[in-house]
């Protein structure tokens, strides 16, 4: 069998004939053009696994055209391009239109192999996944759920029977197990698919500002209320309404939930005129709904309202039997959005997944994973990478805190920041400050390492300090 197959489309013989040879000894074959015409005469009858061409190639269609030829052809070839000293400013424009890297002259042949293998590795790391969330979607799952076992067999047999009603569906289960997610497919399967799917965590919204934010509010409602507002029902006209944690909803709220499922219409906040609404309502809680009815924390004609269908999702301690799908889906999902290969999980690794108990179910499952996967010093992941302790620890509560008037959005981005500038400073001392080793020992093209060591500010004496 052959290798892949490179164009190496640049002006000048020599070098043209230089990078055939060195990617002929990588195992390569290539096919070789000396101006964009002729490239483009080359990506139009044939196919090319990778394709390597100079920005400037003298008269007629440069390296863009190029480009454009081969994404238009060809969309998942990567390709990269060859650029002069001092038009990086061009290379990015390049990367903007849909090259995956750029290799500035003069060039070594460490960097070429290390371009050219890492870009064919997330070209077919992209194809593999495709292949791999085809199959465990025809074979295990629905949407983004996943499993095999008799617990979520049951879920995908309800979801496919009560997805084209209009019945109001009741999904209990733990936190994490993954309740936004079955509302999502009971949406995707239903007639209402490609209209709106609003989810709304009732738990999140403060009592002073739910009914606003669920059925929306008129202009001088209330002090604050500048212009009008559309609120989550109407929002959600004509799809699927999802309220999470609906159990740590206010009373008075619940009332007028109620009177939207039996009247399909509201009032907005300050407003007097009746809005008809076509939604479908799907609710979600971990509480034990009927000990808040006893206790009249819940309204019982909203109880029954909301549980005309019951979906119980199982807990994955129950579930078992679907560790290593859900394993190989995230490991997948990593991967991708990296750039990079999934490292496996080794056998004992998956034996110590199976033992533990996953109190924080799929999503602590998910949360073990991508630190192991991006943490894990060897080649695969072993047991000892993996973070199973009992339970969160003072620090990591304290990083999931809400810090003074910072967004969740915001805090997510300072807790990434923190990451990434942390993990580059670790592997840049571990290498020794040398930035094409550091980069290759982490799966990154030196040019993508040197733009986040700026985009991060870091400085030489940052990595070269005594710890």
């Amino acid at each position: 069998m052959t290798g892949p197959r490179i164009l190496i489309v640049e002006d000048e013989r020599a070098i043209r004939l230089a990078l055939s040879g060195l990617l002929k000894r990588e195992g390569f074959t290539s096919e070789q053009a000396g101006d964009g015409r002729a490239a483009i005469a080359l990506l139009e009858a044939e196919s090319f696994d990778f394709v390597l061409t100079d920005l400037a190639l003298g008269e007629g269609p440069s390296g863009m055209d190029v480009l454009r030829a081969a994404k238009a052809s060809q969309p998942e070839t990567p390709v990269v391009m060859i650029t002069a000293h001092g038009n990086e400013k061009v290379a990015v424009e390049a990367m903007k239109a849909g090259a995956d890297d750029y290799v500035p002259k003069p060039f070594d042949n460490d960097e070429i192999r290390l371009v050219v293998r890492r870009c064919l590795e997330r070209t077919q790391l992209a194809r593999e996944n495709r292949l791999l969330r085809a199959r465990v979607e025809k074979d295990y799952g629905m949407g983004n759920l996943i499993g095999s076992g008799p617990g979520m067999r049951q879920v995908f047999e309800t979801i496919q029977k009560v997805a084209e009603t209009d019945l109001t569906v009741l999904i209990r289960g733990e936190s994490g197990t993954g309740k936004e997610l079955v509302a999502q497919a009971l949406h995707e399967q239903s007639s209402r698919k490609g209209r709106p799917f609003v989810a709304v965590n009732c738990a999140a919204i403060s009592r002073e500002l739910v009914e606003s934010e669920l059925f929306g509010h008129e202009k001088g409602a209330f002090t604050g209320a500048d212009a009008r507002r559309v609120g989550r029902f109407e929002a959600a006209d004509g799809g699927t309404i999802f309220l999470d944690e609906i159990g740590d909803m206010a009373p008075e709220t619940q009332a007028k939930v109620l009177r939207v499922l039996q009247e399909r219409s509201f009032e907005r906040v300050g407003g007097v005129q009746p809005i008809d609404v076509d939604v479908r309502v799907v609710a979600a809680t971990h509480r034990d709904l009927e000990k808040d009815v006893a206790s009249d924390r819940f309204r019982e004609d909203l109880y029954y309202r909301l549980k005309v269908v019951e979906l119980p999702l199982p807990p994955l301690r129950e579930r078992r039997e679907d560790l290593p799908a859900l394993t190989e889906r995230f490991l997948g999902q990593l991967a991708e959005r990296l750039g990079r290969p999934a490292k496996p999980l080794g056998e004992e690794a998956l034996a110590a997944l199976a033992r533990h108990s996953w109190p924080g179910n799929v999503r602590e499952l998910r949360n073990v994973i991508e630190q192991a996967a991006v943490l894990a010093p060897g080649e695969r992941i072993e047991p000892g990478d993996l973070n199973l302790g009992t339970g969160p620890s003072r620090n990591a509560a304290a990083a999931t805190e809400p810090h003074g008037d910072l967004t969740f959005s915001d805090a997510k981005k300072a807790s990434v920041e923190r990451f990434e500038r942390n993990y580059l400073l670790s592997a840049l001392r571990q290498n020794d400050g040398n930035i094409s080793r550091t980069a290759e020992a982490i799966g990154m093209v030196r040019q993508s390492l040197q733009q986040k060591i700026r985009d991060l500010d870091l400085r030489d004496e940052d990595w070269n300090a005594d710890e």
